[in-house]
């Protein structure tokens, strides 16, 4: 199990070391000597500056099945952290298990239907995404296929899962969450933050929590010019047979778990313990003696968990009922937020009008 903290004073140290390799990163991009690729469609990032517990997953989940809703073709690029490591970008089998394509790749291809492309260079995925459907297009005889040999303009668009460092693919969307706990954190190692608050005036949107208006007071003052999306979240708490009506053990192997745990006693969880593993962690047997073990203990009749965390357990049991809760986001006027994004991409208002 890991600390939550935020703040790791004894590495300050070690916090110019890292900022040296950002300013280095950045001047490779600059200069070109980190090649910067476009695909054929266009690309839509989710991203933030924080290491995990944003909410880019559910968020990407809501951006796909909203933009689906419009006419779009929706795929899903992802490094699909955790997985075993291929020299091959792979199509997600939403059947398949985390060694194979990671958690979150999975979360997002079971919740959404859509396809979800996973490899270690993104770039490499997305030819992968549009190499398939113009393949499946073909196949169907579409005279839209046809066309896509010569233009850029296709009924498509691939969102970008945890994109915002990814800056070696061309995308026409930055979108970044942000929260109040990000504009007081610290660069790694000393604190989670993965590049300087003044990254985020690279993002065309930056999605706040709705329940923290002085964060768009400081964009607003630090004089970014983002569009601003206010997003909730929202777990659904299941309750089958009434199980969590009583004692409960929640677990969890995520970036922020004191989030998970607040939200649980939010919505009226009976918690009477918590074990919190480190992030993307793979769950073996003596882990689930543990759990079994602090459940007898405190009186715990189930064991609550994420959806990540149900993935990555796979085929283990447990002598208790394991429940899974998803996470949800909701944008705050979705129709005029998707509209605005549709707009943004290259021929997407023809495309959707079109499909529509």
């Amino acid at each position: 199990m890991t600390p939550t903290s935020a703040s790791r004073p004894l590495l300050w140290p070690l916090v110019p070391i890292y900022r040296l390799g950002l300013a280095l990163r950045e001047l490779q991009l600059r200069k070109g000597l980190k090649p910067i690729r476009r695909l054929r469609w266009p690309v839509v990032s989710i991203g933030n500056l924080s290491s995990g517990g944003a909410g880019k997953t559910p968020l990407t989940i809501a951006l796909a099945k909203a933009l689906t809703a419009r006419g779009l073709h929706v795929d899903v690029l992802s490094r699909g952290y955790g997985r075993r490591r291929s020299a091959l970008p792979l199509l997600v089998d939403p059947g398949g298990t985390a060694q194979e394509f990671g958690d979150e790749p999975l979360v997002i291809a079971r919740e959404t239907g859509v396809p979800v492309y996973v490899a270690a260079e993104r770039y490499e995925a997305g030819l992968m995404a549009e190499a398939d459907e113009f393949k499946g297009a073909s196949e169907r005889g579409s005279e839209g296929a046809r066309a896509a040999r010569d233009t850029a303009s296709w009924p498509g668009v691939h969102l970008l899962d945890d994109g915002f460092q990814h800056r070696q693919l061309v995308r026409d969307v930055d979108i970044l969450l942000l929260s109040r706990r990000d504009l007081t954190d610290r660069l790694l190692p000393a604190g989670n933050l993965r590049e300087a608050l003044h990254a985020a005036e690279r993002a065309h949107v930056i999605a706040i929590p709705a329940d923290e208006s002085d964060v768009e007071t400081e964009i607003r003052a630090r004089g970014w010019k983002a569009q601003v999306w206010r997003v909730r979240r929202r777990m659904e708490i299941p309750h089958v047979d009434n199980s969590l009506d009583g004692p409960v053990l929640a677990f969890c192997g995520i970036a922020r778990p004191d989030q998970f745990f607040q939200g649980l006693e939010s919505a009226g969880v009976k918690l009477v313990a918590r074990m919190a593993f480190a992030d993307h962690h793979n769950y073996t047997e003596r882990d689930f003696e543990g759990l079994a073990k602090e459940a007898r203990d405190a009186g715990a009749t189930t064991l609550l968990t994420t959806e990540k965390d149900r993935i990555r357990i796979g085929a283990l049991s447990a002598s208790l009922p394991i429940q899974t809760v998803p996470l949800r986001i909701e944008i705050e006027n979705e129709k005029a937020a998707i509209d605005w994004l549709i707009g943004r991409i290259p021929g997407g208002q023809i495309e959707s009008a079109s499909l529509g």
